[in-house]
């Protein structure tokens, strides 16, 4: 062997040891202690809590704490911000009828489901759909179902084979829940 590959040799064993000692962790630092951890987590909650205090949300919540009474029981104190005003059995069926479509976006609390693009079994055209249920009821005027293919819209014949399958699975799920 050569003094060059010896003198190599053993410049790159001394970094490596160099290295290893200046290690503490992940990127230098030292992993926190339990305490530190722990202490870090309690600061967080107390800075959330903090920062809820000045929301609406808290100012609503203290409102009704502090004139809650008996007849609160027979009103209507839901918050609209927090409960699903869409009916469950359309929402339930519009899933299952268009299960076939990729679904690209959901939100329950606006009755709103986007589709991409899929075939549906049996057919050889592909189609895109977009599903709103918009008021509770289980009632044709709370669906409004708009489809679309590649080439453009859909005709109003398929909207309403479409629309006519969900109504009829959302009346087979209501009916069978109805039995329980």
């Amino acid at each position: 062997m050569s003094f060059h590959r010896i003198a190599r040799g053993a410049l790159i064993g001394t970094m490596a040891v160099g290295l290893a000692g200046c290690g503490g962790g992940l990127f230098g630092r030292s992993a926190p202690s339990p305490e530190q951890d722990a202490a870090r987590i309690e600061a967080r909650d107390a800075n959330i809590a903090r920062q809820f205090e000045n929301t609406p949300a808290a100012e609503i919540q203290r409102d009704r704490q502090s004139r809650a009474t008996i007849w609160d029981l027979f009103g209507n104190a839901d918050d609209p911000n927090t409960t699903v005003g869409v009916n469950k059995y359309l929402w339930q069926a519009s899933l299952e009828v268009l299960n076939f479509l990729p679904i690209r976006s959901v939100d329950p609390f606006s009755g709103v489901i986007v589709t991409g693009y899929g075939t549906p079994p049996g057919g050889g055209r592909a189609y895109r759909a977009t599903v709103y249920v918009q008021d509770p009821a289980l009632d044709a005027r709370s669906l409004k179902v708009s489809l679309h293919s590649q080439s453009g819209a859909v005709d109003a014949a398929t909207v309403r084979a479409v629309e006519d399958a969900i109504l009829t699975r959302a009346r087979q799920i209501r009916i069978r829940d109805s039995k329980l």
